[in-house]
């Protein structure tokens, strides 16, 4: 399911999608995240049949946290 490559070619594949209460569900900018596998799968919630991203658990957390910390420049 999870290649080596560190993406899913179809992410409807995987199971576990959610949407972060913060998001504001209509501004078609999401992310799904899906829990219960080996690595952390992202999706465009616009494209559930699309690819998937993978990142390690450690480097997710280090992305969220990087973001809440507003380490990127907008």
């Amino acid at each position: 399911m999870v290649s080596s490559r560190r993406s899913v070619a179809d992410a409807s594949t995987l199971t576990g999608w959610f949407k972060s209460t913060y998001s504001g569900g209509d501004q078609g900018e999401c992310l799904e995240v899906a829990r219960g596998h080996a690595t952390v799968p992202v999706r465009d919630t616009k494209a559930t049949n699309g690819p998937a991203l993978t990142f390690s658990a450690q480097g997710w957390s280090r992305f969220i946290t990087a973001v809440k910390d507003s380490e990127f420049p907008t």
